[in-house]
């Protein structure tokens, strides 16, 4: 009887019936993998929104935290019936890609990558939410996160990572290494929040009339550093999953992201000693994230070594560059430029400097100063270009009034902590919020 068994066991083993499962197996691996990691990096949204509240002022936490809430839904439909197609599809002639839009012509496995890569543009927009809080109007800003998801953003990722299908951007035909969006998802948002604070301006009070710069402090480290930590959290799934499956070289890939985050802070730390200013929670963990998106590009083809070098420089980097954007008189509410634009861009120079096998080769570091200069020559003149008809056509900077009173009471009737702003709901209540 055993043996009937073990011959009809074998039997089973031996039809090509179960080649297809195991074939499909694999794949079905690559998806789960690719989801969590989409889930992963959608996770970073809420470090987004806890980092961006933290930093601002207690009177506009509710409008921070449904920027963050609302953006990613607005951009999620746009890049998923235009960005995708844009960003992915066949790219004849290196620019941007010309079929799969509407979510056509998919097969069961461009449904995962399409979740991931919506959580890609998600971040991107982002990123523009904190460097123009405390003044920016509501529906202007998600007219402007759409355009980002649906056109900026995919555009230069079509340049940089299309197409999934026929063709090749022009930059990705050239070898530009890019492996989880240094420069195609943090420089491109950084630029595009560069343009927003210039056309919007600086917060009331925040330089006075000889230029120099008045501290406005945020209302909760507390939420910073939480924001943080889930930031750092997610960035595994950002980077690892940027494999868009499962391999071996995953835990390469999140020990460079750990170390690099880890120097970013030490790199910090030593930027404030030696310039003699206070080391302040904040600065800290700009400093982990300025890490964080510096070894995004080279995380997959850098020795831990040298990402421990690159997140270390990129800490330095984002107190240097903190400092030369309020020399300008440039209002950046949470550093999002310096953290996710000068360490983008050093990010990608470093991993063409740092290739595993081919270290400082002149060519792959031309190709790489190419991409980053491109990244911005496109996205901050398109963004500048955008936010200017936004003034021009709905307004965007919120009135002066509100921007004293607070935009959680004027943009949306209601106030993060209402035992502590009686003002505000007495004001609500007496039903003249405008006078």
């Amino acid at each position: 009887m055993n043996k009937a068994l073990a011959s009809l066991l074998l039997l089973s083993l031996s039809t090509p019936a179960l080649a297809e499962p195991t074939s499909y197996s694999n794949n079905a691996i690559d998806a789960i993998w690719l989801i969590t990691a989409g889930a992963l990096v959608f996770l970073m949204q809420a470090g987004f929104a806890l980092l961006e509240s933290g930093m601002s002022r207690a009177k506009n936490a509710v409008n921070v935290t449904m920027k963050n809430y609302s953006d990613v839904c607005f951009g999620s439909v746009a890049f998923c019936l235009v960005g995708f197609g844009i960003m992915f599809g066949s790219n004849h002639n290196g620019l941007f890609g010309s079929d799969h839009f509407l979510m056509s012509n998919f097969n069961e496995y461009d449904y995962s990558l399409l979740f991931f890569q919506t959580m890609f543009a998600a971040t991107a927009a982002t990123i523009v939410s904190g460097a123009m809080a405390e003044r920016t109007q509501f529906f202007p800003y998600l007219l402007g996160s759409i355009l980002i998801m649906g056109l900026i953003y995919p555009v230069y990722g079509s340049w940089s990572w299309g197409s999934l299908y026929e063709g090749n951007g022009w930059l990705k035909e050239l070898g530009f290494i890019d492996f989880a969006g240094s420069t195609v998802v943090h420089s491109i948002g950084a630029w595009c929040a560069l343009a927003g604070i210039i056309v919007v301006g600086p917060r009331l009070g925040r330089f006075d009339r000889y230029g120099k710069v008045r501290e406005i402090p945020g209302h909760n480290i507390t939420l910073v550093a939480l924001g943080g930590f889930i930031l750092w959290f997610g960035w595994f799934g950002f980077n690892a999953g940027s494999s868009l499956g499962a391999d071996v070289n995953l835990g390469k890939i999140a020990l460079n992201t750990q170390l690099a985050a880890a120097c970013g802070v030490m790199g910090a730390i030593a930027a404030l000693r030696f310039s003699h200013k206070p080391i302040l929670t904040h600065n800290i963990v700009n400093g982990s994230l300025g890490g964080l998106v510096a070894i995004t590009a080279g995380c997959a083809t850098m020795d831990p070594r040298f990402a421990m070098l690159t997140g270390l420089t990129a800490g330095i980097i984002v107190v240097a560059t903190s400092r030369l954007l309020e020399h300008m008189q440039i209002d950046d509410v949470v550093s999002a430029v310096p953290v996710h634009g000068f360490c983008g861009v050093w990010g990608t120079l470093a991993a063409g400097l740092f290739y595993e096998g081919n270290l400082f080769d002149p060519h792959i570091f031309v190709v790489q100063f190419v991409g980053a200069a491109a990244a911005f020559l496109w996205a901050f003149p398109t963004a500048y270009l955008a936010f200017r008809l936004l003034k021009s056509i709905t307004g965007l900077r919120s009135p002066t009034l509100h921007e004293q009173r607070g935009l959680d009471f004027s943009e949306h009737d209601e106030v993060g902590y209402p035992e502590f702003q009686k003002q505000a709901l007495h004001q609500r209540i007496g039903g003249n919020k405008d006078a």
